[in-house]
């Protein structure tokens, strides 16, 4: 199940005919695990179901040939949602606007500084697994995901995370936008284009995603964000990465709208410390 749900885009796991108890349960703990949906497609009617727990659900879907139960985790009510997204919007357009003139020369002192593009692609994953291409501003080196094979003894990080705080990639502008997190301001594009959140757990590298505890997947299971708890009190403080996804656990099991806004308002101060690197 691990490796399953670690090998992509996932929204649900599918069980298909008559399935013994434990093979039911089995799927319906994995699903649990990492906040994903369970479907349970029969052609005879299913008597006995797991117990749901905290918010969860089941459903019922039913045509002439089969049934179909669906259990669906706990959700984050729909107008909640809207509110949310309509923040995203509202404040990602505001600040392309506002901080137009900081990416213009940044994108020109990028390109001057040192050879290689203005942007990196950053191909992560998103909710559920959901693969995208988000845009940095260059920090590095042109070949720095090839030389990293080269630099994995020097992990400074426990886990499937790579972080080293004296990173020999990083040009030496670089390592000022890296430090206020000027790097990370491309960033509001995927969140107008609706692949992130202003406020959510990190998107992350499929080779990571892989490697994962199956608990710790369900990171991904809410849309990711350009800062969160984790940036704000565990940055430089957490080196384990089980600790990470406990912080980001945190945000996604107490989320409210009011945690989204206080955390928004902490982030410049943040920024301001230069606590990035």
């Amino acid at each position: 199940m691990r490796r399953l749900i670690g090998s992509g885009w996932v929204e649900e796991l599918v069980l298909r005919g008559d399935n013994r108890p434990e093979i039911i349960n089995t799927v319906v703990e994995a699903a649990r695990a990492s906040g994903r949906r369970v479907r349970m497609i029969s052609s005879t009617a299913l008597t006995e179901l797991p117990a749901v727990i905290s918010r969860e659900r089941w459903s019922l879907e039913e045509d002439t040939e089969r049934a179909t139960w669906v259990l669906t985790p706990p959700q984050r009510q729909r107008w909640q949602l809207a509110i949310k997204r309509l923040i995203d919007l509202g404040v990602a357009a505001a600040l392309l606007v506002l901080l137009f003139p900081v990416l213009l020369v940044t994108a020109i002192a990028v390109k001057l500084t040192s050879d290689g593009p203005i942007f990196y692609r950053w191909r992560v994953l998103g909710e559920n697994g959901r693969p995208f291409v988000g845009f940095k501003f260059r920090t590095m080196v042109r070949d720095a995901d090839a030389l990293k094979a080269d630099l994995i003894h020097l992990n400074e990080r426990s886990g499937p995370v790579f972080k080293i705080a004296q990173d020999p990639r990083v040009t030496p502008l670089g390592r000022w936008l890296r430090k206020y997190s000027v790097d990370e301001l491309p960033q509001l594009w995927s969140v107008l284009a609706g692949d992130m959140s202003l406020v959510g757990p990190r998107p992350v590298f499929p080779s990571e995603y892989q490697e994962f505890q199956l608990w710790q997947m369900r990171k991904l299971s809410v849309k990711p964000g350009i800062t969160c708890i984790w940036q704000l009190d565990g940055r430089q403080h957490v080196s384990d990465f089980s600790d990470w996804a406990r912080l980001d656990l945190q945000y996604i099991d107490t989320w409210s709208l009011w945690n989204d806004l206080a955390i928004l308002f902490r982030t410049p101060m943040a920024i301001i410390e230069g606590t990035g690197h």
